[in-house]
């Protein structure tokens, strides 16, 4: 070994680099012919500019859920990860190496690092440390690992991703997204709904997810729009997360008043990803569209009669709001821009479906409608478990009966059923809450007949009774 290792030196320092590489060249392929294993290596860094490999992020997730089985060295990160106990991920460490099996074939991975003896300045952090993954197999199963074994990897390292990532909630400034982690703790099983129409929505959200290919069959962007309508405080907003969270989509929630035109909006609308909802609340409420059809004609006409000063200050007022037209949007949501990308869900909530223009929310555009309506008994019942923890109660019909006569948003009832304090029994809280209902009615009734005796006192003045 002394000997080889003398002649190794000498050969490195006295025979030139040229000379060098060609030894190496023919060593290699005498070692090729008696060596019977392939080795692929997949760097972290590759390119010119040195970005991170996706190929070995993939690995890295792969064997980060394989790897803790069978390592005897792991490092471990701290990460948070959503439904689970174990915060601690578990990958390889530096110079390990594991054995896996594929369709009865023995591979081997290992996790190396290099360390570069001279230490330079660089804007790159692999200039420091460069580590990537090698993958050792026999020959003789060259087509089986490059076309079959990669793939799977590549597949289970994406399915991993998604379970095991943290779903994200995005707003926008001008044309870039900022986010945060999305934390809502919405699910549909403690949405208050109607079973039924729940049901169908869940069996709907699942439909979308399995159709990409039905979706390319019918010549289709993937994509499916939901219109969420009815009054203030029946649960749009939660519907939108109990949505995200089954599909474990981020959310994207795009502020329209925020958009200077057009154009920014197509440039939002290509720098979202896939598997997201994007999410216009209160949409009648964001921007006027529905009338801009008819105020574009009145703005000129009107402009003939206005003096050139006059002119000005109103074009400097149009300036300072946003540009975005109901063509412009109608084009991000069904037009050429919205296949950019698949796997998307577009949601518009609204209070008064009435004031929206046809066009926005036709079958195609907003696919399904969803009313979500006052409070009846089924979706109290789901209150009263979720707040309560109480499935039935002996005030449960009066309950049921006063829901039917008064119209009350599911907000005012969870928020009534809430307990005040720890000591308070589920008897005070549903007590509260037909003494809520009474109330309710009994204001009802009042303005009612307000309005019946004022009706009847214009009906007396125009009939000459009353001077």
């Amino acid at each position: 070994m002394a000997t080889a290792m003398f002649i190794y030196a000498m050969f490195m320092r006295l025979v030139p680099p040229t000379l060098q590489a060609r030894v190496r060249r023919y060593t290699n392929k005498f070692t090729s012919l008696v060596y019977p294993y392939i080795r692929i290596t997949f760097h972290e860094f590759t390119g010119e500019r040195l970005m991170k490999s996706e190929a070995y992020t993939a690995i890295q997730t792969y064997l980060s859920e394989h790897s803790s089985q069978s390592a005897t060295r792991l490092k471990a990160e701290v990460i948070k990860v959503k439904d689970t106990h174990t915060p601690l991920v578990l990958s390889m460490d530096d110079n390990e190496e594991i054995i896996e099996e594929f369709q009865g074939v023995k591979l081997w991975w290992g996790s190396y690092k290099i360390t570069p003896k001279t230490q330079s300045f660089s804007v790159y952090p692999s200039s420091d440390e460069k580590r990537y993954y090698k993958l050792t197999f026999h020959k003789r199963y060259r087509s089986l690992i490059t076309e079959c074994y990669l793939k799977h990897v590549l597949e289970e390292a994406k399915a991993i991703e998604m379970k095991n990532r943290q779903l994200k909630l995005y707003t926008n400034s001008k044309t870039r997204w900022s986010h945060v982690v999305f934390e809502h703790p919405a699910t549909f099983e403690t949405l208050a709904m109607r079973p039924k129409e729940k049901e169908g929505i869940i069996n709907d959200l699942v439909k979308f997810k399995s159709g990409k290919s039905y979706y390319t069959k019918i010549g289709k962007a993937w994509k499916r729009g939901y219109l969420l309508y009815g009054p203030p405080g029946t649960g749009k907003s939660t519907m939108i997360a109990a949505m995200a969270n089954f599909m474990n989509y981020d959310v994207y929630d795009l502020e329209l008043t925020a958009v200077v035109d057009n154009s920014d909006l197509r440039k939002l609308l290509i720098n979202t990803s896939s598997k997201s909802i994007i999410v216009i609340e209160d949409i009648d409420c964001s921007l006027d569209l529905t009338g801009q059809r008819k105020k574009k004609k009145e703005r000129v006409e009107g402009k003939e009669g206005k003096s050139a000063s006059l002119k000005r200050g109103d074009e400097d007022d149009e300036d300072k709001g946003s540009k975005v037209t109901l063509s412009g949007l109608l084009n991000v949501i069904d037009g050429i821009w919205s296949a950019c990308g698949g796997e998307r869900i577009m949601v518009f909530t609204t209070n008064f479906v009435e004031k929206l223009d046809p066009a926005l929310i036709r079958r195609g555009r907003m696919d399904k409608h969803i009313k979500l309506s006052y409070c009846c008994y089924e979706a109290f019942k789901v209150l009263a478990k979720n707040y309560l923890d109480v499935e039935s109660h002996h005030l449960f019909p009066r309950i049921e009966k006063l829901l039917e006569e008064t119209k009350i948003t599911p907000a005012d009832v969870a928020e009534t059923l809430m307990p005040k304090s720890e000591d308070e029994e589920v008897d005070t809280s549903l007590h509260s809450l037909i003494q809520f209902l009474e109330m309710t009615e009994i204001k009802k009734s009042n303005l009612q007949q307000s309005k019946d005796i004022k009706h009847g006192e214009v009906v007396m003045e125009e009939n000459g009774v009353i001077n």
